[in-house]
């Protein structure tokens, strides 16, 4: 999905809710905890009630953190900025980026969901698929109210502290660089995985509520880290690296926080899960 372009059939009954394991988290070092819970940033009407431990967590922290500041997000500034980084400012555009192949490719996706690729010209790879995967959620029935924005709202109406573990820039960053220097590789492999969106939606989202590391992993990170191994080190393997030291610095401090990232990030050799455990860290599922 992009973090958004990972390839994310079973109906949630009450039973499942009650009984299940979550994807969410308590990281504890002597008496100091932070609970860390995986989201998906777009989810449909039907996915809530989030499950219970999302809420346990959030009442017993005094702190909530995200990967970046979602409500800069909305900023005429920020998006200005975001325009800028995410098109080609220097005349070059997808037609001479791309290969013949990946560009002919692009092109009837496009036409076929009626978004004609002259008004994406200018994108940058990691706009185009990203732009195409949000199109592509939104057909299969999902909103912007993912648990991110969920758990955004309820913390600014509850005067909760909110912090970042990156800024919007850096976030930016990542989108502009996907596919850089394999721009016609990376959109290929996209347009294969927004074909199969519909069908793996249903089986991501069980797996993401019942905390199944191993079959999130299968969704998210396995693929990814063989076939598209730059992308992998990028959009999870550094920004992992690069947020276990602020965690470290929360299990130092006094009170709880509840770090909300995607859930992607949590899982496989190298995610925030293994990383902590490594650290001698007691890590427990709720």
């Amino acid at each position: 999905m992009t973090y958004l372009i990972l390839s994310f059939l079973l109906a949630f009954s009450i039973t499942n809710r009650v009984t299940a394991d979550s994807a969410v988290w308590q990281i504890t070092s002597g008496s100091n905890s932070v609970y860390l819970g995986g989201t998906v940033h777009l989810l449909r009407p039907s996915d809530y009630p989030l499950p219970e431990e999302y809420e346990q967590a959030y009442q017993n922290s005094s702190r909530i953190y995200f990967e970046t500041d979602l409500s800069a997000m909305s900023d005429l500034s920020v998006q200005t900025q975001m325009l800028q980084q995410l098109t080609y400012q220097d005349g070059r555009s997808l037609k001479g980026v791309l290969s013949n192949e990946a560009y002919a490719a692009l092109s009837d996706y496009t036409n076929e969901v009626g978004a004609p690729l002259m008004m994406m010209e200018k994108f940058k790879p990691g706009m185009v698929v990203s732009t195409l995967q949000v199109m592509e959620f939104y057909r299969i029935g999902f909103t912007p109210e993912g648990v991110d924005a969920y758990f955004n709202a309820r913390a600014i109406s509850d005067a909760k502290f909110i912090g970042q573990l990156e800024t919007v820039m850096e976030q930016i960053g990542f989108l502009a660089s996907m596919g850089e220097g394999n721009e016609s590789e990376f959109i290929l492999l996209s347009l294969r995985d927004l074909e199969e969106t519909a069908d793996l939606m249903d089986d991501m989202i069980a797996a993401w509520r019942s905390g199944n590391n191993s079959e999130l992993a299968d969704l998210f990170v396995k693929e990814m880290k063989s076939e598209a191994p730059e992308l992998y080190n990028s959009l999870l393997r550094q920004r992992n690296l690069n947020w276990i030291p602020q965690i470290d610095q929360m299990l130092r401090d006094n009170g709880t926080e509840f770090v909300l990232v995607g859930a992607a990030h949590l899982v496989g050799d190298e995610g925030l899960l293994k990383l902590l455990e490594a650290k001698g860290y007691q890590v427990t599922q709720l």
